[in-house]
């Protein structure tokens, strides 16, 4: 059967075994316009009075519109103008209004990557800005503490704003369970000090922090106890289809419209096991996902229920970014070939390490199959950087990567493998039944 599979721009196609099992989201694309989607969203909101009338019996002077970094797949230049349009039609003016991306520990944002999200008008004639989360001077210390005692550190502007309006993808999340609402603020807005324990070892190490799961969910815990005391106004949770369409949004109460909306994206995209393979080729989600070889590990494992134990993960990513952030470079360098040394190093280390997250989730996917065993292909790596990075690399030119793939699984299939195939990588988050 033949199987797209999102890769940078654009797409590579395998032809796979008739037998294959394939996992895909089952979203249905909305017929109408987005922009009539997303106001009926915002007049007609979850346990909420509609996002103009809250903004009134405020009496706010100056709202903050918290947005997702250049990382998450949400065309706000198709609806973000009609958020905007509903806080000015509440009595804000436009000079009072600020869009806030929430970076978390990535980069900030470029020119043209606000222009590309937002669009040109949204950008000449709102004040946009970029979270820092070690810049002490744009942090301010918030009254109470998380629920593992940390001082709540958050950006200054979204503190100092009279209205907070946070809006974010949901989707499966390889840690926190699923993506959006608390998470536009942990670890979006928070300083690195905050977010130090969301990130923890402990945290990352207990079984409740998984792939479609909020339940007992430390990570969830963490972050939905520093949203609940950042007195947020409104959320709006947006779901995009595998074209990164939007095909539905709630907005409303931060806790219950952020609950429907991960009920919503798990009957759509988490589809039951039906029985682990030898083989699961995955996507890292295409562009802008795959960009860096940290935001790739996600899709290496949120396809582990799907593969047996000892058994061999396929991924592909373009990392047309590189690697990922200084600090992630210096730890995989360091760690190379060394991850249960690192392991055993960041478990006894009371202190986290910025970045030392990502590497402890690829440990999950290393202890599962084995670093020979999880192999990633890409255009964007060299031989020589991809051995450093805890996988079986393959660098291929791109007009030569689809044929890499291929081969890989016609090896797969002349070996009398079973195979699973996830096109859309983490966005498609298969979740063993558990008995």
């Amino acid at each position: 059967m033949h199987i797209n599979m999102p890769y940078k721009d654009g797409q590579i196609e395998i032809e796979a075994p008739e037998d294959a099992i394939v996992y895909q989201t089952r979203y249905q694309s909305f017929p109408g316009n987005t922009n009539d989607l997303v106001r009926n969203a915002l007049r007609n909101p979850v346990e909420s009075f509609p996002l103009a009338s809250l903004i009134k019996r405020a009496a706010a002077e100056s709202v903050v519109v918290v947005v997702s970094d250049v990382t998450r797949p949400i065309p706000y230049a198709d609806f973000l103008e009609v958020v905007l349009e509903e806080i000015e039609l509440a009595g804000v003016p436009g000079n009072a209004i600020t869009i806030l991306i929430a970076t978390g520990m990535h980069r900030r944002s470029t020119p043209a990557e606000r222009e590309h999200m937002f669009g040109l008008q949204v950008c000449e004639r709102y004040r946009i800005v970029d979270h820092h989360a070690e810049k002490a001077d744009e942090l301010e210390t918030i009254t109470g503490k998380s629920r593992a005692g940390r001082a709540i550190q958050l950006n200054r502007v979204f503190v100092e704003a009279d209205f907070r309006v946070i809006t974010g993808l949901v989707e499966p999340h390889f840690m926190a369970g699923f993506s959006g609402g608390r998470k536009a603020v942990c670890p979006g807005l928070c300083s690195l000090e905050t977010v130090k324990a969301f990130h923890s070892f402990d945290f990352l190490n207990h079984p409740g922090s998984r792939n479609g799961n909020l339940e007992g969910n430390p990570l969830h815990d963490e972050a939905l106890s520093i949203a609940r005391q950042a007195q947020i106004g409104f959320s709006i949770h947006i779901i995009v289809d595998k074209n990164h369409r939007v095909v539905d949004v709630v907005a409303g109460d931060l806790e219950v419209s952020h609950e429907l909306a991960c009920r919503l994206v798990r009957e759509q995209a988490c589809p039951p096991v039906a029985h682990e393979t030898d083989v699961v080729i995955t996507s890292s989600g295409g562009h802008p996902l795959d960009a860096t070889f940290y935001q790739c590990v996600k899709g290496m494992c949120s396809c582990l229920p799907a593969v047996k134990k000892g058994g061999i993960v396929v991924a592909v990513g373009s990392c047309s970014e590189g690697i990922g952030g200084i600090e992630y470079q210096s730890t995989m360098q360091r760690y190379a070939g060394r991850w249960k040394e690192f392991l055993k190093f960041i478990q006894s280390n009371p202190d986290t390490m910025k970045d030392q997250w990502q590497l402890q989730m690829q440990t999950k996917v290393l202890q599962h199959v084995g670093e020979k065993n999880l192999i990633f292909v890409t255009d964007g790596l060299e031989a020589l950087e991809l051995r450093r990075l805890g996988v079986n690399g393959i660098y291929a030119p791109a007009s030569k990567v689809q044929e890499t793939v291929q081969e890989l699984v016609n090896n797969f299939v002349r070996e009398s493998r079973s195979i699973t195939v996830i096109p859309e990588g983490p966005y498609c988050a298969p979740i063993a039944i558990r008995r």
